[in-house]
């Protein structure tokens, strides 16, 4: 089990919209796509994008080959916008075709990712 992450805090409120995709089930490719996600790999222009289209955090979790993506934004931010709008942006068609290389469609699913609807909240 990894360590716990500090949690962020933010000067407002923030929504966040969860995501999920699987990764072909083969050690090497699982490799390959965790080697272009580490902080020496990732593309700037990728980040850069991400942050552009209103979506402040993006963090991607794995479990074997299933990942879970944390989006989190300001409440005036439209994530579906924000999500078509950062594919426009510069080098993002190049690392999504790269990318799929590695992802395969959860069952039922197109290959996408495909957000995910939040089932429980522990009550404050």
């Amino acid at each position: 089990m990894s360590k716990e992450e500090i949690v962020r805090v933010y000067p407002s409120a923030y929504k966040r919209v969860c995501l999920a995709l699987d990764l072909k089930n083969d050690p090497d490719l699982i490799a390959g796509y965790l080697s272009y996600h580490s902080p020496e790999n990732a593309w700037p222009e990728i980040s850069a994008g991400i942050k552009k289209s209103g979506i402040e955090i993006m963090d991607i979790y794995q479990a074997d080959n299933r990942l879970f993506m944390i989006c989190e934004m300001p409440l005036e931010v439209d994530f579906d916008e924000a999500w078509q709008k950062m594919g426009t942006y510069e080098r993002q068609a190049e690392w999504g075709a790269l990318m799929s290389k590695f992802q395969q469609a959860l069952p039922g699913h197109q290959l996408e990712w495909v957000k995910m609807k939040k089932v429980y909240q522990n009550p404050e």
